[in-house]
């Protein structure tokens, strides 16, 4: 390892030593589980701000707690942070032969999507190997936020051919499921306006159902366009947020805040906002690569 890395590695164990920091030394794998959620939406937010130093430091947060998971179970002599590496280098080369490898396995593999089927085949004979149930499904975290584990449950099961028709007709169909979805959620809302004792749990229920198969519909719609719809929703929201910041500060120079307007008033100044903050072109489409360790 460089000199840097080993120094960070000595650094995590001092913390973690009977001397060290009090908070450190009491974190478990458990506890720290959300800080490692919140240290990558990090990454993403400074990659979106397109600020280069705040994702260095910002990356550095995230190897922190790799290099914190990797301390804990040293500590517990499960492993430690040079195995993780070793494991990793391993699994590059495996799943990579088409650089790593000799002869046939260094030909044939020219575009990336020869290199995802190669990336997947692998993945299901090592599965294979260990004795692990198969299922086309496999590799999908239920962990995920819901809508990008929708994204990927679905790419998977396209992997297999159970997917909608990839040309003009598909998209139609597409679309037409959509619709289905939402007229089917508006029967479930009109037998819940209809009934004289509202607030059931069933209907409740029926409600969510379709709602999810409508957000489940869109994720389909997302992935023939080739959209990430995770990454999509998130820069909507974001959006949104500007917008409505700026919203509160026009108000705010009006001398008045957003309780005291009307609704086409505040109408009025979304408006405005829309105009002033016309959303840049990103540099990269949001679409993602399906493919997972």
């Amino acid at each position: 390892m460089s000199h840097h890395f080993t120094k960070v590695v000595e650094l995590m164990a001092t913390l973690r030593a009977e001397n060290g920091c009090p908070w450190d030394r009491k974190q478990t794998h458990e506890s720290l589980k959300p800080y490692l959620l919140e240290e990558a939406y990090e990454v993403l937010e400074t990659i979106d701000q397109q600020n280069t130093l705040k994702l260095q430091e910002e990356l550095g947060d995230v190897l922190l707690q790799v290099l914190f998971h990797s301390q804990i179970a040293a500590e517990a002599e499960s492993f430690t942070i040079e195995d993780v590496l070793d494991t990793l280098a391993t699994k590059l080369i495996r799943r990579h032969p088409h650089v790593f490898g000799s002869g046939d396995q260094a030909s044939g593999v020219t575009t990336s999507e020869h290199v995802l089927s190669q990336w997947e085949e692998i993945k299901r004979a090592e599965r294979e190997a260990a004795g692990a149930k198969q299922s086309a499904l496999d590799g999908v975290p239920k962990i995920l936020p819901a809508l990008l584990r929708a994204y990927q449950t679905q790419a998977r099961a396209a992997r297999v051919g159970f997917d909608w028709p990839h040309n003009a007709a598909g998209l139609e169909q597409i679309f037409g499921k959509v619709a289905e979805e939402v007229d089917e959620l508006k029967g479930a809302l009109a037998q819940v306006n209809a009934d004289p004792a509202p607030n059931r749990p069933d209907e409740q229920a029926d409600i969510e159902a379709e709602l999810g198969d409508i957000l489940f519909s869109l994720v389909n719609l997302a992935r023939f366009v080739k959209v990430n719809p995770e990454e999509a929703l998130r820069r909507a929201t974001n959006r949104f947020t500007d917008r409505f910041h700026l919203v509160e500060a026009q108000a705010t120079e009006q001398g008045r805040t957003l309780t005291d307007m009307t609704l086409a008033e505040m109408d009025a100044l979304w408006e405005e906002a829309k105009r002033q903050l016309e959303p840049p072109t990103p540099n990269t489409p949001p679409h993602m690569d399906t493919r997972t360790l």
